[in-house]
């Protein structure tokens, strides 16, 4: 795809049933002989004599590949033997050393940015490399490899939380080839690691421009229909001014048969089960998400705590996420609190109250009405409140009708944009372990000096024109298995 690359000429067996064979030159050492390893203790409290800290946490390591000073650090304080000891030093690689889940553990990020007061937290194990033996750089896309974290995941122990003894950390095998080769395996994967974030911020920023379009065509049709020449009239209302001459409105209690919310508990668990415990995050796309993330629950739990919903129901996120959507379809869930139910009456139709909810000025409305300061809620009683502008049922139909064959394109051009951000970011994983482990030769290519990264929110017009440039190199990703 990127380069003809080819493998090393000659290979030896690593010793290791999970890796196979490695170049011959090679070493496999376990990290206990490549690095000095430090568990922190330092937590995100604030005690009186200690000294104030900037603290390098959990979430700052898990949500990105390098520690630099655009992060926002937590405020602490630790004493001075803790910042001695666990004081930041470019080229350490921290890695999460506990999880909810014994496959999302070890996840490491290197550090580029030091600072007197930057300090390693808690839940974090810090791993120095030993000069003239490992680079931080090379640490961290090694540790990157499904192939190297995997012995992370079956070391892990636990049952809720999962968690990485010392000595399972320090007992984890690396391919360690020669400082100039592992300089050369950072270079290249860097070059193409900036190329393929840069696509794929891109095609994120398509995605935001296609879901504003079709939230524009939506906001269009539910608050002055399908007719262009339509007259209009003052609504009444403080977030519309004007709507079509023959609509009216109405609070939403008038014209449904029940408004509830979930339930306000925990159900039990159980291994396997047909029945799902449904939040306000399951809540995606216009439809109940139901993955193998969801909760399950028993069968006397779902009886006892089902609620009647029915083809007339729409569910909508009310906590955390306020005015996430969702048809119900006959899915076997419960509910939690974070998500209501609104079963329409014999004066709305469902398919059109499913596209009104989506309007972003509809969405506007409800935020405005939840409470709360880190964490949002709509009450129920607001719900109850809401304005819905109403046409005829008929006209409520040709509009839903119109909307869903409009954003049926809309859901398909998402679909295949994120199929290749999936896609793209299949390929870095599986293109950083045939690097790391000795299945692909870089070395002596001609790697372009880096260039300067993007901010990962970045998003405009320029991104994509720049991705574009780039479509080559995607459209020749080989499939799993090639």
């Amino acid at each position: 795809m990127i380069l003809d690359l080819k493998p090393y000429p000659t290979m030896k067996d690593s010793g290791l049933p999970w890796l196979g064979k490695v170049p011959e030159h090679w070493e496999m050492r376990r990290i206990r002989n490549t690095v000095e390893m430090r568990v922190s203790n330092i937590d995100k409290h604030t005690k009186d004599g200690e000294l104030a800290v900037r603290l390098c946490n959990y979430v700052d390591v898990y949500n990105t590949n390098f520690i630099t000073e655009h992060l926002p650090f937590m405020r602490a304080t630790a004493t001075k033997e803790e910042i001695g000891r666990f004081r930041l030093e470019s080229g350490d690689v921290l890695i999460t050393k506990d999880s909810e889940a014994w496959n999302d553990i070890g996840v490491p990020a290197m550090v580029k940015y030091t600072a007197e007061d930057l300090v390693c937290g808690y839940h974090l194990a810090l791993l120095r490399p030993r000069a003239g033996l490992l680079n931080g750089a090379y640490l961290l896309r090694a540790l990157q490899s499904p192939s190297v974290a995997y012995q992370f995941h079956v070391a892990a122990n636990g049952v809720t939380r999962y968690g990485l003894s010392h000595d399972a950390i320090k007992s984890v095998f690396l391919p360690v080839p020669h400082l100039p080769e592992q300089d050369a395996i950072v270079s290249f994967l860097d070059h193409y690691d900036r190329k393929i974030r840069r696509y794929i911020r891109a095609k994120q920023k398509m995605i935001k421009l296609l879901v504003e379009q079709k939230q524009v065509i939506i906001h269009h049709a539910v608050t002055r229909g399908l007719d262009p020449n339509v007259s209009l009239k003052p609504s009444g209302l403080t977030w519309i001014e004007q709507i079509p001459e023959h609509w009216s409105t109405s609070r939403l209690a008038r014209l449904t048969s029940k408004i509830g919310d979930g339930l306000h508990g925990t159900p039990q668990y159980v291994d396997e089960s047909h029945y799902h415990f449904i939040n306000g995050n399951n809540l995606l796309r216009g439809k109940v998400q139901i993955t193998q993330s969801t909760r399950c629950v028993c069968e006397d739990e779902y009886e006892k705590y089902k609620i009647h919903l029915d083809e007339t129901t729409i569910l909508l996120s009310i906590n955390g996420t306020i005015g996430n959507v969702a048809n119900y379809d006959g899915e076997s869930i419960i509910l939690g609190k974070s998500a209501a139910y609104i079963n329409c009456g014999n004066k709305l139709s469902r398919h059109y109250l499913f596209f009104l909810l989506q309007s972003p000025e509809v969405g506007n409305l409800l935020r405005r009405e939840a409470t709360g300061t880190t964490i949002l809620n709509l009450s129920l009683e607001s719900i109850r409140h809401f304005p819905v502008l109403l046409p005829s049922l008929a006209e409520q139909a040709k509009i839903a009708f119109a909307l869903e064959h409009e954003t049926a394109r809309f859901r398909e051009l998402i679909c295949k944009v994120e199929l290749d951000i999936e896609r793209l970011r299949e390929y870095r994983t599986r293109l950083i372990s045939d690097v790391v482990t000795g299945k692909l030769d870089v070395r002596g290519l001609d790697i372009p000096a880096a260039d300067a990264e993007a901010p990962e929110e970045c998003g405009d017009l320029q991104d994509i024109e720049t991705a574009l440039e780039d479509q080559e190199m995607v459209e020749e990703i080989p499939a799993e298995g090639d």
